[in-house]
């Protein structure tokens, strides 16, 4: 009797660790469409919400992650859903944008700009690039205090909402830019166009609970949790890009 109730116990637990397996496998409703599975997904953040602190606090990137980004990730897969951009790659769907609805290029953009924002940032950031990516920046703008005017410049004189962004044309130069709303540097829309290194958000729920209206205050913070190692790795990734 014994032997067959642990039998028993052995083979439901086996059908129970089986389940769990095969639920584990399985890809969510979300995840699998059209026999597409994580072509488009809302990454996990980096670091914790209160890694960035005291430059950009915790309850910004929690209601900036989960529910402005989330938005932007949930209002772009909806806008895809059943067209053939679902299959594309997010960059071929810009270089098209303005052939697609006001409701496409603001979420894609929206989604995109954000996942570049949270990886070019990190805990106990700033400091100054080095190696290739700081030669360029010193040959491009002089020297990096320059740059670091420039670039905070391009962010304080946006209008209304946007980005600032430094990016590396097809030539292989880089440059700053800034662009509205949800707009970025692979558009077909962009008025400068190129491969984007870095990034920063001034679409004022990016820093209002901390700075109010001192956009320039949350500007000058930012410098202070900028990964350089990621910004110099997207270099290198796009100087390979734009010489296939």
């Amino acid at each position: 009797m014994k032997k067959a109730i642990s039998l028993f116990a052995f083979l439901f637990l086996g059908m129970l660790y089986s389940g769990c397996i095969l639920h584990a496998e399985k890809p969510s409703d979300d995840q699998s469409k059209n026999g597409i599975v994580n072509k488009f997904e809302f990454k996990a953040l980096p670091y914790a919400y209160d890694a960035l602190e005291p430059y950009i606090d915790k309850l910004t990137v929690e209601i900036h992650y989960s529910k402005h980004h989330k938005a932007y990730f949930d209002n772009f897969t909806k806008a895809i859903s059943g067209t053939e951009m679902e299959s594309m790659d997010i960059k071929d769907i810009f270089k098209n944008i303005s052939k697609y609805s006001a409701a496409i290029r603001n979420n894609s953009g929206g989604y995109f700009n954000h996942m570049l924002y949270w990886e070019n940032m990190k805990p106990h950031g700033g400091g100054q690039p080095s190696g290739q990516l700081m030669e360029a920046i010193v040959k491009s703008f002089n020297s990096f205090d320059a740059f670091k005017k420039q670039f905070s410049d391009a962010g304080k004189s946006r209008f209304g909402s946007g980005w600032a962004w430094l990016c590396l044309d097809y030539k292989g130069n880089l440059f700053i830019c800034s662009t509205p709303n949800q707009d970025n540097p692979l558009m077909d829309i962009a008025d400068q166009k190129g491969i984007p290194l870095l990034t920063m958000d001034v679409w004022e729920h990016a820093y209002y609970l901390k700075y109010q209206n001192r956009r320039a205050d949350y500007i000058d913070a930012f410098w202070n949790v900028i990964n350089w190692d990621e910004v110099a790795r997207r270099y290198a990734n796009a100087l390979m890009e734009i010489a296939k």
